[in-house]
């Protein structure tokens, strides 16, 4: 599976979130290839601040593999994660991060802030942006128009 086929998943999970009012933002979590985790935002769904589509696909590959520590999966997500989601990457020592759309507002891998390229910390992630990123801000574009008119 290619980075371009795990963000055609990652780009159907997030058009499934406006479902239930959520932002449009997917994860996938790949491991030798093989999808093992497709999420979307669920904040809204269940009234639960932590519910980003990166939190969720991290969880999930957890348990599916049984293990905490994350090594080699790569997590692909529509969109920049932020402060709280990157350090989740961190924390779960996931090595490489795909992502579609800079988040200016609130990015944490390289728009705002570079959590996962600061050496400070324990760990760093390999950080590629901008995969299918037009296909993820026209999907966030139209969420947030059709909001402002609702």
């Amino acid at each position: 599976m290619t980075d371009d086929d795990a963000m055609e998943v990652a780009l159907a999970e997030a058009a499934l979130a406006p479902a239930h009012g959520d932002v449009p933002v997917g994860a996938v979590a790949v491991v030798d290839g093989s999808i093992v985790a497709a999420r979307h935002n669920e904040r809204e769904l269940r009234g639960d601040p932590t519910a980003h589509a990166e939190l969720l696909a991290i969880a999930d590959a957890a348990a599916v593999l049984g293990r905490w520590r994350l090594t080699g999966m790569t997590l692909v997500v529509t969109l920049e994660p932020c402060p709280m989601c990157a350090g989740a990457l961190l924390a779960a020592r996931i090595p490489r991060l795909v992502y579609g759309a800079a988040d200016p507002k609130a990015g944490a891998c390289g728009s705002l802030y570079n959590l996962c390229a600061d050496p400070r910390l324990n760990h760093e992630v390999a950080v590629e942006a901008g995969l299918r990123s037009e296909d993820a801000s026209v999907l966030l574009t139209q969420f947030f128009e059709r909001a402002r008119r609702g």
